[in-house]
């Protein structure tokens, strides 16, 4: 390697560094933020949990399903190198006009479907605003800013915190209290990046011919995105189903707490999408090795620490109710860390080849193999079946996935999931760059 390719991997590993610094930063304060927001309804009872967590996954399931447009955006900025005024515009128009429609079948869902899903009125009044923040955001994570982007996830579990502390003070804690105060604090963060970008200049007239042009790459991120989620909270709804609401509360806090490992690879993951994004293939893909074996190497890390904490502070701070949960964790961990891996390749096809329906097609068997593993699975082994069933589709979607792309990429499987000597470079760096800021 020259001199000046060493100084651009040493400036390429400092502004990863640097980027992901900011991500895992903010993503651990949010993630903080929800956590306190869970224990607090979790202490209003096991049945109250598992009602916030089916709310927010029929919200996860809503913004993933129409999440896509935030991909184009980025993508549109990151590997066409442009500033989509017109098309961010018209990404805006549709998404208050899809909110308003989410809205009557929200309201629908809380009249007329089961008990559980009651509260769902309140996600119906904030659905039209619902779109904007994590769709708009596109165009940051396109130009590499994290800082913006760490500010959309962080507020509002921050501004929700702030009105459950004074809920909390003033003894008035009650599951739909805190759920307003949720979908509240949505609202405003959609209605602050709409205010931002405005100003900033962002916005022109809409541009719906440039929204048709992406409209079938839309499609597929939003079909991609549905089913990884519904992968993801498909062992809650089988458990609600077969088992009942406690239950549910109960598996998730398993859930809430193994996902958080994926809070490092995800950071990391953004702060490069823009440089996986980048039309040189060979560059994309060992970008992609990179991040992935990265990614791993941390959550190895990360794992056994994250089970011995949350073994001595779960029971106590949640209950011993919860002392439960933490059987299903030890299930759902391997499975979890080794999908921390998909991130990675997922922005490779979606945001250098332009293929989401990769990402799709894997997600879909996944989802299938869980579905059906936890339905032959709860019946008999209760939630552990249905951590079973989340471990064994995560793990099976992440071999496929890396085949895929090391097809494409013409790489062999081993090298993709085998470490070699550049990861060993990027720890000594990372470890040698924190060293010094400390």
């Amino acid at each position: 390697m020259t001199r000046r390719g060493a100084r651009r991997g040493d400036a390429v590993t400092d502004s990863v560094a640097r980027g992901t610094a900011i991500n895992l930063t903010a993503r651990l304060l949010a993630v903080g933020g929800v956590l306190l927001i869970t224990a607090f309804t979790a202490r209003l009872g096991t049945d109250k949990q598992g009602g916030f967590a089916l709310f927010t996954s029929v919200e996860g399931l809503l913004l993933a399903l129409w999440s896509g447009f935030g991909v184009a955006l980025a993508r549109r900025v990151s590997h066409h190198g442009e500033q989509p005024r017109e098309l961010l515009s018209a990404v805006v128009v549709v998404c208050l006009a899809i909110g308003l429609l989410a809205s009557v079948g929200l309201w629908a869902v809380s009249v007329f479907g089961p008990p559980a899903y009651s509260t769902l009125w309140l996600l119906a009044l904030a659905a039209p605003v619902l779109l904007l923040a994590p769709n708009l955001a596109g165009v940051w994570l396109g130009e590499g800013r994290m800082a913006p982007m760490a500010a959309v996830s962080l507020a509002p579990p921050l501004l929700t915190l702030t009105a459950v502390g004074v809920l909390a003070l003033a003894h008035a804690g009650s599951l739909p209290r805190v759920l307003a105060a949720w979908v509240t604090a949505k609202v405003l963060v959609g209605l602050g990046v709409l205010f931002v970008l405005w100003r900033g200049g962002r916005l022109g007239a809409p541009g719906f011919a440039a929204l048709r042009g992406e409209a079938r790459f839309i499609a597929t991120i939003a079909v991609t995105n549905l089913i990884g989620l519904a992968n993801y909270r498909v062992g809650l709804f089988v458990i609600e189903r077969l088992l009942g609401l406690s239950a549910t509360g109960v598996y998730s806090i398993a859930v809430v707490v193994a996902e958080l490992l994926w809070f490092v690879s995800g950071s990391l993951t953004q702060a490069v999408y823009g440089r996986i994004g980048t039309k040189d293939r060979e560059r994309a893909a060992a970008t992609t090795v990179r991040v992935l074996q990265l990614s791993l190497a941390g959550l190895l890390i990360a794992a056994p620490l994250l089970w011995a904490v949350a073994r001595l502070v779960i029971p106590w701070v949640l209950g011993p109710a919860y002392a439960a949960s933490l059987p299903m964790l030890a299930l759902l961990l391997p499975g979890v860390l080794v999908f921390g891996g998909a991130s990675a390749l997922s922005a490779y096809f979606t945001n250098h080849a332009g293929r989401p329906q990769v990402p799709a097609q894997v997600a879909a068997t996944s989802l299938v193999i869980n579905a059906l593993l936890a339905l032959l699975l709860v019946p008999r082994l209760g939630m552990a079946g249905a951590a079973l069933a989340a471990s064994l589709s995560y793990a099976a979607s992440v071999l496929l996935l890396a085949a895929r792309f090391a097809a494409h990429a013409r790489l062999s499987l081993a090298a993709v999931l085998w470490p070699g000597p550049q990861l060993l470079a990027d720890l000594r760096a990372l470890a040698s760059r924190a060293g010094g800021r400390r």
